[in-house]
C-alpha cells in the first residue's frame, strides 16, 4: 500500500529545497511516491523588519502549517531551529533527521583586522548578536534578512566587517566560501543544523512512512534543547543557545546552555554531563537553575526590551 503520493510542503528558498528534496529522496528509496510543492512563507516576504518584530514564533512554518490543516500538502519540512517550541493542534514532529554541523561562522572579506579594534558585523539573530557583543563588546550589529544566497550578496555588497552564519546550511547548498572563520565558542542555536517533518496526527501513512527517517540520537538531543528553550523563554524570543550531545563511552549527555541579555553584558550559563537516564526533565531542570540564578530578571528585561 505505498500508491499514495505524499506531498511534501516546503518554502521556496533553495536551502528549503534542497531540504524537501533530501526527504524526497530518502523516501523514494523506501518505495514511496512523493510530490513538492513549495510556497512562500511570511518571513520570506517580509525582509524589512527584524525577525523579533515580526513575533517571530512561527513565522517561517505558519504558511505550511495552513497548507497541511487545509490539505494542499501531506507533509512539512522545516530546519529544526526554526520550528515554534509547540506545534498547531492536530500537527506532529514525524521524524527528525541526522544532524549536520550545529556550528556558526564568520563568513568575512579577506581581512580579519577588525576583530581587534572596532567593527560591524551583520546577523538577524539575537542569539547571535548578544554573543558576538558579550566577545567583542567594542563592535556594532547590524540586521541582516533574507535567505542564505540573498545574505551573501547584501554581505559582499556592504562595508561590514562579516557577517555570521549557520555551517549547515551553507555546507547543504555549497555556499561555504574560503573567507571564514568557525565560531566554536558560539551556543548555537536549539536544534541547529537539525532537520524536522511535520505530519497530522491522524495522518497514519505519512507517519509510517516518516518513521523509517528518524534519527533518536538527534531527536534525544534536540528534545533537550527544545525543552531548555521553551522552559527560558515562555513564547517570546530571546537570545538562549543550546546544545547536547550524546558521548557513547560514557553513555552521558553533554549539555551547554546560556542566556544571554540583549547587549551581551550579561551571560548565565550551564555546561555539564549528565547520565543519559536524565535526558527527559535535562533541558527543564537546567534552564530552571537558570531562571533561578538571575534568568528570570534577564528574561523579564527582554520582554520589556522587545515591546518598545
Amino acid at each position: 500500500m505505498k500508491n499514495k503520493t505524499i506531498r511534501i510542503g516546503t518554502r521556496d528558498s533553495e536551502l528549503a529545497l534542497w531540504q524537501a528534496h533530501t526527504v524526497e529522496k530518502k523516501l523514494n528509496d523506501l518505495g514511496y511516491k512523493t510530490e513538492i510543492v513549495a510556497v512562500k512563507s511570511q518571513g520570506d516576504i517580509i525582509l524589512d523588519k527584524p525577525l523579533y518584530e515580526l513575533g517571530i514564533t512561527g513565522i517561517f512554518t505558519k504558511t505550511l502549517d495552513i497548507a497541511m490543516i487545509t490539505g494542499q500538502v501531506d507533509i512539512a519540512v522545516h530546519s529544526m531551529k526554526d520550528v515554534p517550541t509547540a506545534l498547531p493542534q492536530g500537527i506532529v514532529q514525524a521524524a527528525v533527521l541526522e544532524r549536520a554541523n550545529t556550528v556558526d561562522l564568520l563568513v568575512h572579506k579577506g581581512n580579519l583586522d577588525f576583530l581587534e579594534k572596532e567593527g560591524t558585523i551583520a546577523t538577524g539573530s539575537l542569539r547571535r548578536q548578544a554573543q558576538w557583543l558579550h566577545k567583542y563588546p567594542q563592535h556594532q550589529t547590524v540586521d541582516l534578512r533574507g535567505n542564505v544566497n540573498t545574505r551573501m550578496q547584501k554581505l559582499q555588497e556592504s562595508d561590514w566587517g562579516g557577517a555570521i552564519f549557520a555551517a549547515a546550511g551553507l555546507e547543504r547548498i555549497n555556499l561555504k566560501p574560503d573567507t571564514f572563520i568557525n565560531l566554536d565558542w558560539m551556543i548555537p542555536a536549539p536544534a541547529q543544523g537539525a532537520m524536522v517533518v511535520v505530519a497530522m496526527a491522524e495522518d497514519t501513512f505519512s507517519l509510517e512512512a516518516l518513521s523509517e527517517l528518524n534519527h533518536v540520537e538527534t531527536e534525544i538531543c534536540t528534545y533537550i534543547e527544545r525543552q531548555f528553550l521553551r522552559t527560558l523563554e515562555g513564547g517570546c524570543t530571546a537570545p538562549i543557545g543550546a546544545l547536547a550531545t550524546y558521548e557513547e563511552k560514557t553513555d552521558e549527555l553533554h549539555f551547554q546552555g546560556a542566556l544571554f541579555s540583549i547587549d551581551g553584558k550579561q551571560k548565565l550559563a550551564i555546561d555539564r554531563k549528565y547520565d543519559i537516564s536524565e535526558w527527559k526533565k535535562l533541558g527543564f531542570n537546567a534552564a530552571k537553575e537558570i531562571l533561578a540564578n538571575g534568568g528570570k530578571e534577564v528574561m523579564e528585561t527582554i520582554k520589556l526590551q522587545l515591546k518598545k
